[in-house]
């Protein structure tokens, strides 16, 4: 079947869509399925707005509050995952993922589905080294801290998914494997992206939580989006186990949605014929989400994973055999997942616009059936309880054998003297000041989308018939032909930026300087520094 796999949405499904049309007409093939690789923003109304980590000038309604509202429908199964600027307050009512409007499925801070016999798994948000072991915590509203740490991935969904067994077809993730750019054209990527080169040179690039991940999942393909720039790789894994033979993933990342910008392409993925064509639940992963149930911490206390280390009596969690009959059976041997999406707050009206809406703060329906059906705890429901009575320590569901300390070091290194003062220009910078005064955000109406610019930009997708092959051979080759297409799809903007000279900052009183704040780094390491 061909799956569309998108970049960063930025709330441009009208134009997403409508790409896809186009390619459907242009090349004479149907779409069977989306996937979406983050920074979705699925805002609802101003006050979804709110909660978006981005300047005031980003806050825009975009398109998605017409498919919530139901004035459109998807016009394809779109599945996605979290990015760093999204509407947080949404997606936290749905931590084990679901249909956020109609056609359109979130994965949850991490999951898996099966669509026509593929299998889909995806992880939520960034790596941040100094909230990675803490516990989902945050709520409405948020303050300057919370806005951000809300995105940020945990350890326990990397546990989740590192107890999967059963082979993979596709993953997503919004910010890319680290060191996964030593398996294609690095070359052409730092000519493109060479504010990358000193992470590149250092392997700072990156998530070290995703290319856990990767090593440990061998999917067939990876997308990712986050850095705003196409690039393809190809990645032999060794066999992890004795006498099977190793598997091989293929990764790409891909752009935002603009003009003249790859942010999509079309994959051919081989599929069961005689599966549904539905969105299904995965059986092995419902299995580990009951199995891991006694690990949820709702807190901001870090939280480390059992571990085969003498210090756990339980370290293994997948599912066994018992475990997935047990699910089956609670699920009336009915793996479809219900189309029960029910809209929980009030839409934006673009005729009376709301000022001052605040966010909100809702316990979601499909959350609340999804956990009676499966015996789960409702992380956002558990969050909301602690708020209400003032309680935020460990709660009772916290098992014995996982070591909760403040003073334990983090699984991965904060140290950043190695770092660069490397800036993407592409990239929402984001000032403290910025996310904490909402007093001043107004809504926004849609503008309207730059349809001249449309034939132009689909110039730039690609259908690859024999399902984005890249063999070891011709993973350095042919990436180089992508890339230098893709070169000329820098804006003038863009590069007028990097020809800049950029100097660290020497005067501490900052008179007479203008500070952007340096997004790249920031995402992977412990401390942000600035940049003139």
């Amino acid at each position: 079947m061909k799956i569309a796999v998108e970049g960063c949405c930025h709330g441009e499904l009208d134009m997403i869509y409508e790409t896809i049309q186009f390619m459907e007409k242009k090349e004479n093939t149907k779409v069977d399925l989306l996937l979406c690789c983050g920074d979705f923003q699925a805002v609802r109304n101003e006050g979804d707005m709110k909660c978006m980590a981005v300047p005031q000038k980003y806050r825009q309604m975009q398109t998605f509050y017409k498919y919530y509202s139901g004035e459109k429908k998807a016009p394809i199964l779109t599945i996605f995952i979290g990015g760093n600027h999204e509407a947080s307050n949404y997606l936290q009512e749905l931590p084990y993922g679901g249909w956020v409007a109609p056609n359109i499925y979130y994965l949850g801070y991490a999951g898996v589905v099966r669509y026509r016999g593929v299998r889909i798994g995806g992880i939520s948000g960034i790596f941040k080294s100094h909230d990675y072991r803490k516990g989902h915590y945050e709520y409405p509203p948020y303050s300057g801290e919370t806005i951000r740490s809300a995105y940020h991935v945990r350890n326990i969904e990397v546990f989740k998914l590192k107890q999967i067994k059963e082979s993979m077809d596709i993953f997503m993730s919004h910010d890319w494997p680290r060191s996964i750019y030593h398996y294609g054209d690095k070359k052409q990527l730092l000519k493109k992206k060479d504010f990358f080169r000193q992470e590149v040179e250092n392997n700072t690039l990156g998530s070290p939580a995703a290319s856990e991940l990767l090593n440990h999942l061998q999917p067939s393909y990876w997308f990712s989006a986050h850095l705003h720039v196409k690039f393809a790789a190809f990645m032999q894994h060794q066999s992890n186990v004795e006498g099977q033979l190793p598997k091989a993933t293929k990764f790409l990342a891909l752009d935002k949605c603009l003009p003249h910008r790859d942010f999509l392409q079309i994959v051919d993925v081989e599929h069961d014929p005689t599966k549904p064509d539905c969105l299904e639940y995965d059986l092995e992963w419902l299995a580990i989400l009951r199995n891991c149930k006694s690990l949820l911490n709702v807190t901001s206390q870090t939280w480390n994973m059992p571990e085969n280390n003498g210090l756990h009596i339980k370290w293994d969690f997948s599912a066994t055999a018992e475990s997935r009959k047990e699910v089956l059976n609670d699920l009336g041997q009915d793996l479809r997942i219900p189309c029960n999406f029910s809209a929980t707050i009030a839409c934006y009206d673009p005729n009376k616009p709301q000022h001052k809406r605040v966010a909100s703060h809702i316990i979601n329906p499909q959350t609340t059936e999804f956990c009676a059906l499966l015996g789960l705890i409702d992380i956002n429901a558990k969050i909301r309880q602690n708020d209400e009575s003032g309680d935020f320590e460990a709660t009772e569901e916290n098992d014995a054998d996982s070591t909760s300390s403040l003073d334990d070091p983090s699984e991965y290194s904060t140290d950043v003297s190695v770092l660069s003062s490397s800036i993407n220009p592409d990239e929402i910078t984001l000032d403290e000041d910025e996310v904490e005064d909402d007093i001043s955000v107004q809504s926004v109406e849609p503008s309207p989308e730059d349809n001249n610019d449309l034939a132009v930009n689909l110039s730039k997708t690609h259908v690859l018939s024999d399902s984005m092959a890249v063999s070891s051979d011709d993973a350095m080759d042919s990436t180089n032909d992508e890339l230098d297409r893709s070169e000329s799809s820098q804006t003038e903007g863009e590069g007028k930026f990097i020809d800049k000279p950029l100097k660290r900052l020497s005067d501490e009183s900052g008179r007479g300087i203008v500070k952007i704040k340096r997004r790249n780094q920031a995402i992977y390491t412990a401390n942000d520094e600035e940049v003139e």
